[in-house]
């Protein structure tokens, strides 16, 4: 048996614990960003509670778990180059399922058509650009990553508050969104930039801070399997090799890590 242990941090090690399922976030700080990180998971097996009221909201119902994380780059960094995925340290293709492609190419069909990687690569990756992959992105008020963070650490369903982050701007954010003519959906907005040249238009902006949900149905980390439509269940244990699950923010111009997230399988 198995208990989940999350961790975030500005680099792959020396990590904190994330406090899953409380308003309580895990602080990023480097030369970089300044991020703060939250994490909810529902049915969830290790030291902090095993839900969160986020998914009795009816936007979350059906989700198994949230990433959400707040942002503020330290640097202009444009709309082509911030990217947000999953990557490992050695190779995974060995300890992929017989159904494994089939499931990818449901992925990047329908559910992410941005992404890009190589998931057979010695070190695999697949990333997609922030502003295509995340369910919901809000733009704040330049110089007030705090508030916001501390805002959405309360409001997503914690705290008895019921309100969850929802696509939007605050502030002159508001003026941004207009001004660059983002949709006012989420869904409308991932698709908007799947286009080239309207993500060559967006730049995310030095001291803004930028709000973001990422969510959905078909990662079960209760059950430890990626469950698709189609019947496509694909449980994780039958190919574990011990890396961490890890979602990561990376400038993919310069390279750089901004911050990861690391989900990993504890025997107790």
């Amino acid at each position: 048996k198995y208990k989940l242990k999350v961790t975030a941090g500005a680099k792959y090690t020396d990590q904190e614990d994330v406090a899953v399922n409380t308003p309580k976030g895990v602080k990023i700080s480097t030369g970089d960003i300044d991020a703060v990180v939250h994490v909810r998971i529902k049915n969830f097996r290790g030291e902090y509670p095993p839900t969160s009221p986020y998914f009795t909201h009816p936007n979350h119902t059906k989700d198994l778990y949230s990433i959400s994380f707040t942002f503020a780059p330290k640097s202009d960094i444009s709309g082509t180059d911030l990217v947000f995925g999953n990557d490992f340290d050695h190779s995974i293709k060995d300890k992929l399922p017989s159904m494994f492609s089939t499931a990818f190419n449901y992925v990047t069909k329908y559910i992410d058509p941005g992404l890009y990687g190589d998931p057979m690569a010695d070190e695999p990756y697949l990333y997609g650009p922030l502003l295509s992959s995340v369910n919901i992105l809000n733009i704040g008020e330049k110089g007030k990553l705090e508030d916001v963070a501390k805002r959405i650490g309360e409001m997503s369903g914690e705290g008895g508050a019921k309100d969850v982050l929802e696509e939007g701007g605050e502030g002159d954010g508001v003026d941004v969104r207009k001004a660059k003519g983002l949709p006012e959906t989420g869904a409308a907005r991932m698709k908007f930039y799947l286009k080239e040249e309207n993500k060559k238009e967006f730049v995310f902006e030095k001291g803004r801070p930028y709000a973001v949900d990422f969510f959905n149905p078909y990662l079960d980390f209760s059950d430890f399997a990626v469950k698709l439509p189609l019947g496509l269940h694909i449980s994780a244990l039958s190919f574990w090799d011990g890396q961490a699950l890890r979602y990561v923010l990376r400038n993919r111009k310069t390279g750089k890590l901004l911050f990861a997230i690391n989900f990993a399988l504890i025997p107790t």
